[in-house]
């Protein structure tokens, strides 16, 4: 029996990116908007938590060549003392500030955007859709797949009541708007 149709109307934003960034930002999240790669490597090298960090895994050369030999790597109990991981989101999503990563682009690696003490996450302001049902409608997957939205860094409150940032996985999130 098939499903029925069901209409994918939602809020519309003025400025997508803006309330993305609004919206990560409410959720302990930072967005920066950068004009091109070189303007967003500029600033991915000026991070602290880059430049504290001892192991920086990146599968965007471009914008950091990292020191963590991801090609090489088999088992993703390998990634656990990555300092920061530097990836590639597919789009945004204003509404609730995350980000959609496919597992496809991480390869074997697909731990690294949990595993990590910090995450920055590189995406065009063209893509950010205004709601999950715009979000929803974009995936694709061939076959078997897995992916992950990831709004701001890991975060839980139920423990005593009290917001714990960082308890399961990126202690921060910094999403580059770039173009």
């Amino acid at each position: 029996m098939a499903l029925p149709e069901l209409p994918t109307r939602g809020q519309r934003f003025e400025d997508p990116p803006a309330q993305f960034a609004q919206s990560l930002a409410s959720v302990g999240g930072r967005c920066e908007r950068s004009p091109n790669l070189a303007a967003v490597r500029t600033a991915v090298a000026a991070l602290p938590t880059v430049l504290e960090a001892s192991k920086v895994a990146s599968l965007i050369p471009e914008v950091h060549a990292g020191n963590v030999p991801l090609e090489q790597i088999e088992d993703p109990h390998a990634l656990a003392d990555v300092d920061v991981a530097i990836l590639r989101g597919d789009f945004a999503v204003a509404e609730n500030g995350a980000v959609w990563v496919p597992g496809a682009a991480l390869g074997r690696r697909q731990a690294l955007p949990f595993i990590t003490q910090h995450l920055v996450l590189v995406v065009e302001p063209m893509d950010v859709v205004h709601t999950l049902h715009e979000a929803y409608a974009r995936l694709r997957f061939g076959g078997p797949g897995f992916g992950v939205f990831i709004s701001g860094p890991s975060k839980t409150a139920d423990i005593e009541q009290a917001l714990v940032i960082g308890a399961h996985g990126a202690r921060s999130t910094v999403v580059f708007l770039v173009g």
